[in-house]
């Protein structure tokens, strides 16, 4: 499937040095006098590890020596002397098993300090999208309780990665889905009513196919201001209707003040009951019916230990398998009504024709089981193919003093955002959400959380970004820094200490952070990275304590102070860009 990601521009040093590469290979080609077309997708430039000597490395002469019908360092050695024909380069070395590591001109990162301060906030910012629609569903939690911690971490993903497409140049759309046609519904208008019944001296005991939790006694409270007692004599259709849409509202409001409480605010809110309602369902069938992807059939017996309701039936089914599904998937149950996937189908017919570039579903990890027959429908409803992914958020454990949190007695089951709102603030609990991949298994340590040392990332990148801001200040206090003055013609002396080399060849590598982080939807790239490029900041500034020659302020030496400090400044600006990315405030104090 082709991918939505094209048209990025300059500013970008690993990029460039990545263009340098592929013309060279070229040159090589015309040389070789080799006519086929090789495929470079696979060459990468990269920032290498350990004692290797070079400030970038790549692995561009063990892509393509089978194409050349020569070893890796043969054709490395050939790649190498075009290579050092670049202005940007200054060496090129060969290791490994053809490895080609790089150093670059040293001008160049005195070019890089320049970019930075010129356009601040628009370093890294590329534009990837170039205006193409996206859809972002996340959170869509089932409206009959407030938000809890279960539901966080993917509300919190949602929105960092909706925040980076924006900020690569798609238009987003952050949508929520209000699961309120289904049968939980019924409970939860039977649940509320119960409350309602309670505030009447009823003593009956909450029923069990209830929810549990207090959460619904003021929402039951505000039903008796407006409905008094006359609830009790109404009929019951009416009633149970009238307390189920009370009930959805109240639960919206809550879970909408849950989400404005992490600093989210959804774009859309798609209700399924009004889908069904207007025969989306039905409609969606009916496209799939002319296309001969819809029949009435059997399916096989579950594997394993038989389900004692199951019983081999005929029954409405959606050829699912033709597009890459384990099996045939049922549309209605036996009793006539619609199964959990046919809304879902429905759905996602809805959000193709919205005519999106990309559309992104976020669910729990517990719906892996669905992302396949999820695929399957996009692929059979759409007319063109179109790009799909499915992030899955894995679980959260939250610790406090070594133990599992215990759950909150109000929801009855789960630690509602408020609870963790009371230990640490929105900003930290989005940075540790975003501390790992989506899926894999978080622990959230509370007490971590609150430590000052480099073993909690939040701490340690605000922490980089207030000293930043401490060290300007007394700068200026100084009279060697202000804001205003024209920093690129005051000159630099030229020359940078081996600490300073490596943060500035981690701040090259900004722009290619934001790229592979926007491709691949995975913003916990930027929290990776912001944290490296923090420690590397805390290093240089502890040699600066125990050693003159490292100090950001030398009153006698004001061109290599100024030279220091815009270094200090580039590196609070690529951290402020990446916190924003992420929707999270830079602090200038540490409190």
């Amino acid at each position: 499937m082709k991918s939505v990601f094209k048209g990025e521009h300059d500013l970008d040093i690993i990029d460039d040095l990545r263009k340098i590469v592929i013309d060279s290979i070229n040159q090589l080609v015309k040389e070789h006098k080799k006519s086929e077309l090789l495929n470079l997708e696979s060459i990468v430039i990269e920032i290498p590890k350990g004692s290797i000597r070079g400030d970038y490395s790549t692995n561009a002469a063990m892509i393509i020596a089978k194409d050349f019908s020569l070893s890796p360092k043969d054709i490395g050695e050939e790649l190498k002397n075009i290579l050092m024909r670049s202005k940007l380069i200054d060496t090129v070395s060969l290791e490994g098993p053809g490895f080609l590591n790089i150093i670059l001109n040293e001008s160049i990162w005195t070019q890089l300090l320049s970019n930075i301060l010129l356009i601040t906030t628009r370093y890294g910012k590329l534009d990837l999208g170039q205006k193409r629609k996206v859809n972002v569903e996340f959170v869509s939690a089932n409206p009959t309780g407030p938000l809890h911690i279960g539901h966080v971490r993917g509300a919190i993903f949602g929105d960092a990665l909706s925040r980076l497409l924006e900020y690569t140049g798609f238009i987003v759309t952050k949508e929520y889905y209000v699961n309120d046609g289904g049968a939980q519904i019924d409970v939860l208008g039977r649940t509320l009513y119960h409350r309602y019944l309670e505030l009447q001296g009823d003593t009956a005991d909450l029923p069990d196919e209830a929810y549990p939790g207090d959460y619904l006694v003021p929402v039951a409270t505000a039903l008796y201001e407006k409905y008094g007692d006359s609830l009790i004599t109404m009929g019951v259709e009416e009633r149970h209707a009238l307390v189920c849409d009370f009930a959805i509202l109240e639960m919206m409001q809550l879970i909408k003040n849950d989400l404005k409480s992490l600093g989210i605010s959804m774009d859309n809110y798609f209700s399924e009951k009004m889908m069904i309602d207007s025969g989306q369902i039905d409609r969606a069938i009916r496209i799939l019916e002319k296309k001969n992807l819809i029949y009435q059939g059997v399916l096989e017996a579950p594997k394993g230990k038989l389900q004692e309701d199951w019983k081999s039936r005929e029954q409405i089914l959606f050829k699912s398998t033709q597009f890459g599904d384990d099996m045939d998937r049922p549309i209605k149950k036996s009793d006539g009504s619609w199964t959990y996937f046919a809304p879902d189908l429905a759905y996602h017919g809805d959000k193709l024709k919205r005519k999106y570039d990309l559309i992104v579903d976020v669910l729990g990890a517990d719906h892996s089981g669905y992302v396949k027959r999820i695929e399957a429908v996009v692929k059979a409803l759409s007319s063109s193919p179109v790009d799909f992914k499915v992030k899955l958020i894995q679980l959260v454990r939250l610790l406090k003093n070594k133990k599992p949190l215990k759950m909150s007695k109000r929801s009855g089951d789960y630690i509602m955002i408020d609870d963790l709102l009371k230990d640490v603030s929105s900003d930290v609990i989005r940075f540790v959400m975003l501390s790992r991949k989506n899926d894999v298994p978080l622990d959230f340590d509370v007490d971590l959380i609150l430590d000052k040392s480099k073993d909690n990332p939040v701490f340690y990148v605000n922490y980089a970004h207030a000293r930043i801001h401490s060290i300007l200040s007394k700068a200026s206090q100084s009279g060697l820094w202000s804001e205003a003055m024209n920093k690129l013609e005051m000159g630099t002396t030229g020359s940078f200490n081996s600490q300073e080399i490596m943060i500035l060849i981690k701040l090259s590598e900004w722009p290619n952070i934001i790229r592979q982080a926007t491709r691949y939807q995975e913003p916990h790239r930027i929290s990776y990275y912001l944290y490296e490029l923090s420690s590397l900041f805390h290093s240089l500034y502890q040699s600066g304590e125990k050693d003159d020659p490292y100090k950001f302020i030398i009153l006698e030496n004001k061109v290599l102070s100024l030279q220091r400090l815009c270094l200090a400044k580039s590196i609070q600006i690529v951290i402020k860009n990446g916190l924003q990315v992420l929707g999270i405030v830079p602090l200038k104090e540490m409190y």
